[in-house]
């Protein structure tokens, strides 16, 4: 059984203006779309749970991590951010999910500032340039959101192992929407819609990228430990002030 965990802030969740787009949060609708996958098995974690709903044996059962959050990146402890990087080294699969781009885990997988230029309320049209991609299947040529919050480049991210989506906005912006990395034994989906007042997370054409990117990023192998003579802990990379604040 693939065993998810979906991780949401839950703090835009409890607005009227969220509620009216996704009564059961944005975690609820994320989760929905992959329980559409067979042999699958979902769970939530949410900020305001004890150790941000990710102590370590939720992470060591945990084949994909999916990441959304936007005003409290700040509040997730550097130690979790580091465990969340060496579990994907060791295998987990993770997808960041629109403003996730700017989470602690991401920056620390990217090793960049994950930088880039937006604005509200833009109509969106997803390409998909890469129609061989796993990621991909099941997807039409380009598909169109009303209304989404435009990302725009640069977006400062290292270059994508795959780009698999392309989004260009009424602006006349273009935007690599979505983007697939490798960091160890682990997989790494960035996918840019997903703002919490628009509809996006309930577009038939996203949930099913999302349920592609999940069973992408499933783990082919898992390790139990780094392989380098001296691994270092997160709490030690925390001590030494190995922190986030560096990018």
């Amino acid at each position: 059984m693939l065993r998810v965990t979906v991780w949401n802030e839950n703090i835009h969740d409890k607005k009227d203006s969220v509620r009216a787009v996704y009564p059961d949060g944005i975690h609820g609708a994320v989760a929905a779309a992959v329980k559409e996958l067979d042999d699958v098995k979902v769970d939530i974690a949410t900020l305001d749970q004890p150790e941000c709903g990710l102590p370590d044996d939720v992470l060591g059962n945990t084949d994909v991590l999916i990441w959304w959050g936007h005003v409290a990146h700040h509040e997730v402890p550097d130690e979790l951010a580091w465990k969340v990087r060496e579990h994907v080294n060791k295998g987990m699969g993770f997808i960041a999910l629109h403003s996730a781009h700017l989470s602690k885990p991401f920056k620390l997988l990217m090793g960049t500032s994950c930088s880039l230029r937006w604005r509200d309320k833009e109509y969106e049209r997803v390409w998909c340039v890469n129609p061989g991609h796993p990621i991909a299947e099941g997807i039409p040529p380009f598909f169109e959101l009303e209304r989404e919050e435009m990302y725009g480049e640069f977006f400062d991210i290292p270059h994508p192992e795959s780009l698999v989506f392309l989004g260009w906005f009424r602006g006349g912006e273009v935007f690599r929407s979505g983007c697939c990395w490798t960091r160890g034994l682990g997989k790494v989906f960035y996918f840019q819609p997903g703002h919490e007042t628009d509809n996006s997370l309930n577009n038939p054409h996203v949930r099913k990228i999302i349920r592609n990117a999940v069973r992408w990023a499933a783990p082919a192998n898992r390790r139990e430990k780094l392989d380098c003579p001296n691994p270092i802990p997160a709490e030690e990379m925390v001590r030494h002030g190995m922190d986030i604040g560096w990018y």
